[in-house]
């Protein structure tokens, strides 16, 4: 490979992991601050909500809560528990709280659909991505890290992964034995993030970055071990059906740097989505053939879900203004 071919991608990530530094850090900060003024708004959820009914369920940007629409072009049903990040499968709930204070710090809530209190967690970092298997059984939420010491812009992941059949709890997926090109791989750079879940509640995927690339890795919990399958995919999202991956990978698009790809997994073929605007989300299938993510509003809104046909056809569509986080709940 040439290496001044690769200096402008190289560029182009440098400007986005600086630009999301920026963003982080100064999110977190006027976080903190406002939290001192105001105080944290109540995780709970009032106590006619829950995830009982089916529909589409996401983060309201006005009220920081979850809320669910129906489809059906009534008012959305609001009052959910209060959540940076959200995701929702089988039973159980995960959701993602900014703590006030600093170093930065996430607090993982798991909740059943009743919206019960199961189990909760606090790591270092910011809220980034939040993942329920579909079973309900195994939750992986990543945060943004600060500090690392390889980390040359400043800022690395942290994701870990909970077992609610056994309790068992990791709060960093650096130490999973990992195969790149067949071979052992060892660095001090390697972070993982974007984790999807196979119905089996075993196997999973995961973007692996290390020396300034980034990998789709299948992982296996019961071996504990996992391997790259190609390069430049980020934020894979399994689809119900288990066969293909949506995911977000970096283009030469300067003004719309990641694009939505789906993955099948059978001959690992990509084909482009319809939609044709940076999307920096892990996106989420809101059936075997509809993929679900979230776009920063216009003129400076808080972000609006979208929605686009997982084979390439079609075109967007907007689905709910001022959401993020969205779950599809039978």
């Amino acid at each position: 490979m040439n290496p001044r071919a690769t200096r402008p991608r190289r560029l182009r990530r440098l400007l986005l992991v600086l630009l999301a530094v920026l963003l982080l850090g100064g999110g977190s900060l006027g976080y903190v601050l406002h939290a001192r003024h105001r105080g944290l708004p109540a995780a709970a959820a009032d106590g006619s909500f829950s995830l009982a009914e089916p529909g589409l369920y996401y983060r309201d940007s006005a009220t920081g809560r979850v809320a669910r629409h129906d489809g059906a072009g009534g008012p959305p049903a609001t009052g959910g528990p209060a959540c940076e990040r959200f995701h929702a499968a089988g039973e159980r709930v995960l959701c993602l709280r900014k703590l006030p204070g600093i170093p930065a710090r996430t607090q993982a809530l798991v909740l059943d659909r009743r919206l019960r209190e199961i189990q909760r967690v606090t790591v270092p970092g910011i809220p980034n991505r939040a993942r329920v298997s579909a079973s309900g059984n195994v939750l992986s939420w990543t945060a943004f890290a600060v500090g690392d010491s390889y980390a040359a812009t400043g800022f690395s992941t942290r994701t870990s992964l909970l077992d609610l059949r056994t309790g068992y709890l990791v709060k960093s997926m650096e130490d999973i034995p990992l195969t790149i090109d067949g071979t052992r791989y060892h660095a001090p750079d390697v972070n993982y993030w974007g984790v999807t879940f196979a119905a089996d509640d075993n196997r999973f995927y995961a973007t692996v970055s290390t020396r300034g690339r980034t990998h789709l890795v299948e992982g296996d919990l019961r071996n504990w071990s996992a391997r790259a399958l190609r390069e430049n995919v980020e934020c894979p999202s399994l689809s119900p059906d288990n066969t293909r991956i949506a995911f977000k990978k970096v283009s030469d698009d300067l003004a719309a740097p990641w694009r939505l790809y789906v993955l099948d997994l059978a001959d690992l073929r990509e084909h482009p989505l319809a939609e044709t605007r940076s999307v920096d989300d892990q996106a989420a299938w809101l059936d075997d053939g509809t993929v679900g993510y979230a776009l920063p509003g216009r003129e400076g809104r808080a972000d609006d879900i979208w929605s686009v046909p997982a084979d390439g056809t079609g075109r967007p569509r907007l689905l709910v203004p001022g959401g993020s986080s969205p779950a599809a709940a039978n």
